[in-house]
């Protein structure tokens, strides 16, 4: 029997029970298995995936909702991957439309390669901004930070929130409460006994991604990365707002290598809300 297009097989909803095809899907493009992050992104949004009558996935992508539950505000969408046997199918182009009918009117946000980026342009994306990808081993400089940090306590998860929502524009209680389970670490900066940053790190198989970094200034960015890398001894990555050039230029000083960049890509609104200038880092480039 011949074998079926992929423009004719249906889109179901992923699953935890899908980790392990995800996984083999992203490894297949040569991308990392990042089997912890799928699980973070299928239980805090959702997936949609394709079947491969032959075993496997032949694509998928991810959404993750902000703002009211009942009305988001704002999808981000990630993770848009097709296997290499269905490349150039329409496939990635069928996945992505599919979230913008099922969105509605609620805008969209993404970090495009570049390779995805005239797929998304083709949909009616905008691009409004850049991030660069950094990766290496930190190299302290010897200095204390000018600003104190410490381990993130659950005393601060009400602080932590009202902040977050703040610079992000938007309420993420549903992604900031599951990071004490998801990250290695979580710190916080604070004066005067006033929360003005904080940041996670979570594991990959080779690395420990910082993100979210959220901070008042350059300086709290920088006091939360160097505790970041004092209590670990694996590479560091991130993804950097390109607009942060005095940080992006410290960590490359620090030991920190571009090794790709990302268009942050918008439909349906003009620009991402919330306040930039404190917002360096996403999570990850799949949940924004």
């Amino acid at each position: 029997m011949p074998t079926p297009s992929p423009a004719t097989l249906p889109i179901r909803r992923l699953t935890l029970r899908d980790l392990r095809a995800c996984a083999d899907l992203a490894e297949g493009r040569g991308w990392p298995r990042e089997e912890h992050k799928w699980g973070l992104l299928l239980t805090a949004g959702r997936g949609y995936g394709i079947d491969d009558p032959g075993g496997g996935l032949v694509g998928s992508c991810v959404v993750t909702e902000y703002g009211p539950q009942e009305e988001p505000s704002l999808v981000a969408v990630g993770m848009v991957l097709v296997a290499e046997r269905h490349a150039r199918q329409g496939v990635g182009r069928r996945l992505v439309r599919h979230v913008v009918s099922m969105s509605g009117t609620t805008p969209l946000t993404l970090f495009a390669t570049p390779n995805g980026r005239p797929l998304y342009e083709e949909l009616g994306f905008k691009a409004t901004g850049r991030a660069e990808m950094m990766r290496g081993v930190f190299s302290p400089d010897g200095h204390e930070p000018r600003t104190a940090t410490r381990a993130a306590t659950a005393e601060d998860l009400p602080a932590l929130l009202r902040l977050d929502e703040e610079v992000f524009g938007m309420d993420r209680t549903h992604i900031v409460t599951r990071l004490p389970a998801f990250a290695d670490q979580l710190r916080v900066a604070v004066e005067d006994g006033r929360l003005i940053g904080y940041a996670a790190a979570w594991p990959t198989a080779e690395t420990q991604v910082v993100g979210p970094l959220i901070a008042r200034d350059t300086d709290t960015a920088k006091a939360l990365i160097a505790s970041l890398a004092a209590h670990t001894d694996r590479p560091l990555r991130t993804d950097i707002d390109v607009r942060h050039e005095k940080l992006l230029a410290w960590v490359e000083a620090r030991g920190l290598a571009p090794v790709a960049f990302n268009t942050v890509m918008t439909y349906g609104i003009a620009d991402l809300p919330g306040d930039w200038t404190r917002r360096f880092a996403p999570l990850t480039v799949a949940a924004g």
